[in-house]
């Protein structure tokens, strides 16, 4: 590892260093060094018979084109990739992918940290929900979330958050988060703390005024049906990947929705109703190991989300009473031999609990 070495004059300003000891002592580098050697070290590394890096060209990095246009004398080369070329005997292979693959599955410690932020965000979503008023904003419930996951150890929120009430959950990733919540409206929430760099990413959906209405409990059943059947798939057992899940949810969700009165095509559903994926990998990032196919077939203890959600858009192809609703339920789980693991499971998600929570204020 290469790191600012320590300096009074600078950590006065800034705060403490690690420096090169402190790098070796606590994050158990095999080599540190002061970061002004770098620019040699890289110009060596690219004679090397294997370089394995991520081009700053291709996608972000902390190491841009021109910091090492910069660093490194490339002579008569313009190019970041023709000088590397021209001094390697084998292609550049990309870091990441390698990286991610041994990100994937989680070791012990991993899913002990991961409990401890789906427990972290899964009580704040308690909090939250008891707190709900049509008196208030989108703004404000994201402050309390924000404020219940740091009280509870979260650094930070692993992602900004969607604070959706209304119609304003139909936008997948609506952000803005300030319009003022209505009575008698839904409210979609999509957050998460992060805990020791480890990310939670829950969804939830409940009433602003804490009743759900006869036709947003039909719809939200649906959904969660479609949830609970897909997290019992998220075992090794069941030789089944992401994108197998998604598959089955779409075939399931199609048959819920046909129960309380949709008549619609599978083009309709995938494309309007239920347009995005049904999970992703989780981890140290939201959309973690985003390189690695969701084909792969599930392995214990990967994690993953399974998220399934219904936007009824303003049209009259389908039922009136449900226009303008969105909902979408999202849980955290880690894949079991047998068993899927649930990381989210305390915060409510059945009707019957979302109501007896939201009345607890």
């Amino acid at each position: 590892m290469f790191v600012p070495p320590k300096s009074p004059a600078d950590e006065l300003w800034d705060g403490p260093r690690t420096g090169v000891d402190g790098v070796k002592e606590i994050f158990a580098a095999d080599e540190a060094f002061d970061n002004g050697r770098f620019p040699m070290f890289l110009k060596d590394a690219l004679l090397s018979k294997h370089v394995f890096m991520d081009s700053p060209v291709l996608k972000p990095s902390i190491l841009s084109e021109s910091t090492a246009m910069k660093m490194v004398d490339f002579g008569k080369s313009s190019k970041w990739l023709d000088y590397i070329k021209s001094k390697t005997q084998r292609a550049v292979k990309p870091l990441s992918v390698l990286v991610q693959e041994l990100r994937i599955i989680k070791s012990e410690n991993e899913i002990d940290l991961m409990k401890k932020s789906g427990n972290i965000s899964a009580k704040a979503f308690i909090e939250a929900m008891k707190w709900t008023s049509p008196e208030y904003t989108e703004a404000q419930l994201w402050a309390k979330l924000d404020y219940e996951c740091r009280m509870r150890g979260s650094s930070i929120l692993a992602y900004v958050p969607v604070v959706a009430s209304g119609p304003n959950g139909l936008s997948m990733h609506y952000v803005r988060n300030d319009m003022q919540m209505r009575d008698g409206d839904l409210v979609l929430v999509d957050c998460g703390g992060e805990y020791q760099s480890y990310a939670s990413d829950i969804t939830r959906t409940w009433p602003v005024n804490g009743k759900f209405t006869e036709p947003q409990k039909k719809l939200y059943q649906a959904v969660l049906n479609v949830n609970k059947a897909c997290i019992k798939l998220c075992t090794e057992k069941a030789n089944i990947s992401l994108h197998g899940i998604h598959s089955v949810s779409t075939r399931l969700m199609k048959e819920e929705l046909a129960k309380i009165g949709f008549k619609t095509s599978t083009w309709e559903l995938e494309r309007i109703l239920y347009p995005h994926h049904v999970g992703h990998y989780l981890g140290l990032d939201v959309h973690d190991c985003h390189d690695l196919d969701r084909s792969r077939k599930l392995k214990q203890n990967m994690v993953v989300t399974i998220e399934p959600g219904i936007y009824v858009p303003f049209d009259d192809r389908f039922p009136r009473e449900y226009q303008g609703t969105a909902i979408r339920i999202e849980d955290n789980c880690v894949v079991g031999a047998e068993e899927p693991y649930v990381l989210t499971a305390t915060a409510p998600k059945e009707i019957v609990d979302i109501e007896y929570c939201c009345a607890n204020n």
